[in-house]
């Protein structure tokens, strides 16, 4: 029985970019030795990126398109697609052509010879110097801090056995960080070494805040370590406390020396101001978070799908690259 394999692709306005990567999909699926699902998932697009793709579906039987009813975010888009993606494999990929898809055959291969999951270690990243010194700080500090061992420069572009798809759409998590919970959930996983292209039309999509709130969200998500570090600040600065006390005690009434001036006082009263500020804000994060899952609130909300079902026959044989 031919196995099928699935692509989960989340995208916003990207409708420069999804021509060139659906006719670079189409030529690949024509090399495979299984059938192919396309699962593009629309994270509240504002162009002409729903229109081209719904444009797809009479000719492509394979093709299926998630329309969310608004912006929920890239990691909340993938966890739609996952959960209507039917296929005996998931393949996640960006939708910016920053993701090779040729490197999918590789992937296959590995899932073949027994792994549950294959993901791409990024190689020769095009982004500019600093977000390539940021991104490789991230990981760095990420992999320092979690409690579990999280593969260095392995982002979204992954392939993941069905078990493992249904497991990671099991959990129950509001922020998800998608790397972080495909290494926790374990089983066998292989790195393939994959190079970074350039976007496509050059033009960002995540926000630096956006990055910046995806870091936290792995970090708070997979490390109690901010919550010692508050502590081990805590414990620092009564030591301090107490030294200086100490200090202050011998040279009155030992010494009998006064210490002169209010420079020592401002300087405890700000370093001590620092950290309860310090340790209020890495208790937010957690209790914010918490805030999040108690709520129970959808993780995102559908307008319509379009395509084919998983039950009636989305998953079809490959279909002829279009001239």
């Amino acid at each position: 029985m031919t196995k099928t394999v699935s692509f989960v692709l989340p995208f916003y306005n990207e409708e420069t970019n999804l021509p060139v990567l659906f006719h670079r999909l189409l030529a690949l699926s024509a090399r495979l030795n299984c059938a192919t699902e396309f699962v593009f998932v629309n994270d509240g697009s504002t162009d002409g990126s729903l229109a081209y793709l719904a444009g797809l579906i009479p000719q492509h039987g394979n093709v299926r398109v998630v329309d969310l009813s608004r912006n929920f975010g890239q990691m909340t888009a993938v966890h739609a697609g996952l959960r209507h993606a039917a296929g005996d494999a998931v393949i996640i990929m960006d939708t910016d052509l920053q993701d090779r898809p040729e490197a999918v055959q590789d992937f296959i291969a590995e899932w073949e010879r027994g792994a549950d999951v294959v993901y791409a270690i990024r190689a020769n990243r095009k982004e500019s110097f600093i977000k390539r010194a940021l991104f490789r700080s991230f990981y760095a500090v990420f992999r320092r801090l979690a409690e579990i061992p999280i593969p260095e420069e392995a982002g979204l572009f992954s392939l993941m056995d069905r078990r493992v798809v249904d497991l990671l759409v099991a959990l129950p998590e509001r922020n998800r960080y998608i790397p972080g919970l495909r290494a926790w959930i374990g089983f066998r996983q292989v790195g393939v070494t994959v190079e970074r292209d350039r976007r496509g039309d050059q033009i960002p999509r995540q926000s630096f805040v956006g990055l910046i709130k995806m870091a936290s969200d792995a970090i708070f998500s997979f490390s109690r370590v901010p919550l010692r570090i508050a502590t081990t600040l805590g414990l620092v600065a009564v030591s301090l406390a107490v030294v200086a006390a100490a200090v202050v005690l011998y040279k009155k009434f030992v010494s009998h020396v006064a210490i002169p001036g209010w420079t020592s006082t401002l300087i405890s009263i700000f370093f001590l101001g620092a950290v309860q500020l310090i340790c209020l804000g890495i208790l937010g994060e957690y209790l914010g978070r918490i805030y999040e899952e108690v709520k129970r609130r959808p993780h995102y909300v559908v307008r319509q799908v379009l395509g084919c079902p998983p039950d009636a026959g989305a998953a079809t044989a490959p279909t002829p690259e279009p001239k």
